[in-house]
């Protein structure tokens, strides 16, 4: 059975920039109760790559001269790739998803959420605290569980931050959830770091799903010549690291784009995420503070048609990759860029994870469990007893970012084989929670069962064995996988292919 004229895709659609009517073209066909939550996880999911999808497909058929393919998606296939992380195999071995320290503590006052699955997120986390590493994962998880205990969640959430950390301070459900964010409901904003107790983030507003903004001078139009794949001979250069950032280029990469990852030799990615996100692209590494890798990325720069990066906002910025700076050097660009917590207001610059904006959002408290750990997210010894908060079934804010990221991108190509105008986008996890706590509603349930099974596929890697994921972005004729697996992190040239 299919679905047709979806409110959640349609907004979705006109987020990216979509063009009235086309929206309602998109069908699903239904698997069961996928992703199942309290909130409606299934109906954003399919959203984003359902806009996705009709991005692709009108920008083939804008190429090619010919009516859209039609653009169904299966919802098997969309709850399959929302844990692509959990179903990846490699060489046999099950990849473990969250670090020990890495999950929901009970603190004096509350709850905390940590993130450490990163070396040096762990090592600050600890120091923050001033706990010594106990060189076994357990014992140190008790040492952590135990400090925490004594400590308000507020401050810890502070002292971790200061340290260059991660953890949040788990704030209350909203109040209103399904609707219009309410002024009033402090838990629609994360906690602010200047009034201790304080749940609101004073002048920081409800963050925008998508921000769609001028980009600089216009290069030529109508460069697109017709090809067999939407996004054939288009160039991205990939900054982005863990999950949501990769997944929109992974998705550039399956319609044909020659993506690049770049990445600085002094941060090291984790083999098994880039071994998820990986295919289809491959991976150089460049030292921006070097002048002769500056001169080989302004090399890159010059051809390239998008570039996209999932770091802090101005994080970049001395290296000369600010917007306004990238559009000057590279008329008719496409930048799009991804953060943790929104654009403005007091938490625009901190570091964050899906988890931890699922935490500060009042999400992981909406999906709260009686007596229980959250799904698939890392336990602790910390959170024996009832309330503990919840998580999504999935990283939901990232994956659905990650397609509304593709999606726009592939939109603005769109608009640029008409004009040559370039374009910013500009995108946040926080964005994607507030629309899933009040922008997206509840859909008849239909189909099933759900198998993950047709949605899988194994492939040769040099990294062993792999069995993935497919992508659930279709339309008709749609490529059903990518043309190479991952390469190793970092071994690539760095070069246009």
């Amino acid at each position: 059975m299919t679905q047709g004229n979806d409110a959640a895709t349609a907004h979705a659609w006109a987020a990216i920039g979509g063009r009235d009517g086309l929206a309602e073209s998109v069908t699903y066909e239904g698997a069961g109760p996928v992703l199942a939550a309290r909130l409606p996880v299934r109906e954003l999911a399919r959203a984003t790559v359902g806009a996705c999808s009709l991005a692709a497909s009108e920008l083939l058929a804008l190429r090619r001269g010919v009516p859209l393919p039609a653009v169904r998606v299966r919802e098997g296939a969309v709850a399959t790739a929302f844990v692509s992380e959990r179903h990846l195999r490699i060489d046999g071995r099950v990849p473990t998803a969250f670090a020990p320290l890495s999950g929901f503590w009970r603190t004096a006052d509350g709850w905390v959420r940590t993130h450490a699955n990163y070396p040096h997120h762990r090592a600050r986390l600890l120091g923050a605290l001033e706990l010594r590493d106990a060189g076994d994962a357990p014992a140190t998880a008790r040492r952590l569980a135990a400090e925490l205990a004594t400590r308000e969640a507020h401050e810890v959430q502070e002292t971790v931050y200061a340290a260059g950390g991660l953890a949040v301070a788990v704030a209350p459900a909203p109040r209103s959830v399904g609707d219009s964010p309410d002024s009033s409901d402090a838990s629609d904003a994360p906690n602010s770091p200047d009034t201790p107790g304080s749940p609101g983030a004073p002048g920081a507003g409800t963050p925008p799903l998508v921000e769609l903004l001028p980009g600089g001078a216009s290069g030529p139009a109508g460069t697109l010549e017709p090809a067999a794949l939407p996004a054939e001979g288009i160039r991205v250069l990939d900054l982005t690291r863990v999950i949501s950032g990769p997944v929109a280029t992974r998705t550039l990469a399956l319609l044909g784009a020659d993506v690049l990852r770049v990445d600085s030799p002094r941060l090291p990615e984790q083999a098994d995420a880039h071994t998820d996100t990986g295919p289809g692209k491959r991976s150089a590494l460049l030292d921006l503070s070097a002048p002769a890798d500056r001169e080989v990325f302004e090399e890159l720069l010059a051809t390239a048609d998008v570039v996209v990066s999932g770091y802090r906002p101005g994080a970049l910025d001395p290296y000369g990759l600010a917007p306004e700076a990238l559009f000057a050097r590279r008329p008719g660009l496409i930048v799009a860029q991804l953060c943790a917590w929104g654009w403005s207001g007091p938490w625009s610059t901190r570091r964050g994870f899906d988890s931890l904006v699922q935490a500060a959002s009042g999400i992981a408290a909406y999906e709260a469990k009686d007596g229980e750990g959250e799904d698939g997210e890392g336990e602790d010894d910390g959170t024996e007893g009832g309330g503990v908060p919840g998580a999504l079934p999935a990283q939901a804010l990232d994956h659905g970012t990650g397609y509304l990221i593709a999606g726009g991108i592939l939109r603005a190509l769109t608009e640029r084989q008409h004009t040559g105008e370039g374009r910013l986008l500009r995108y946040s996890l926080a964005g994607t929670a507030s629309w899933l706590l009040h922008g997206v509603r509840p859909a008849p349930v239909e189909g099933g069962p759900y198998e993950p099974a047709p949605w899988l596929t194994e492939t040769p890697s040099a990294y062993g064995p792999l069995r993935h994921a497919l992508s659930p972005v279709h339309y008709e004729g749609a490529p059903v996988t990518w043309r190479h697996p991952p390469t190793r992190w970092g071994t690539d040239l760095p070069k246009w292919a």
